[in-house]
């Protein structure tokens, strides 16, 4: 249960939490593969195709993720501001698994 500013409780959607978390745990690790792995071999072994293939990856996990977390706030429901840091965090390497953190946990836990 999550209580509004209003004082009273609603319910998380544990479903779409979850999804949020899957997604996000995902763009954080196509994150590292894309700065770990895919930009060393660009400029270390000219394979600038592991740069287009982890960037693609990568671009459509963050617009999903950003997508997720808009539609989050009536979802689950979390605050505008609570979703606005998470898009935030999803442009910081490891920023989605702190934000992770600060989502609201699910209502069997």
């Amino acid at each position: 249960m999550i209580k509004s500013t209003s004082g009273e409780t609603a319910n998380i959607n544990d479903a779409f939490l979850n999804t949020v978390r899957c997604v996000g745990f995902l763009e954080g690790v196509s994150t590292l593969i894309l700065f770990g792995i895919a930009m060393p071999l660009k400029y270390m072994a000219g394979m600038p195709l592991a740069v287009r293939i982890a960037g693609s990856i990568h671009g459509f996990l963050f617009v999903g993720l950003a997508l997720l977390l808009m539609l989050a706030i009536t979802r689950i429901p979390i605050s505008k501001g609570l979703a606005f840091t998470g898009i935030l965090a999803a442009m910081i390497p490891f920023g989605p698994f702190v934000y992770d953190r600060w989502l609201p946990r699910s209502s069997g836990e």
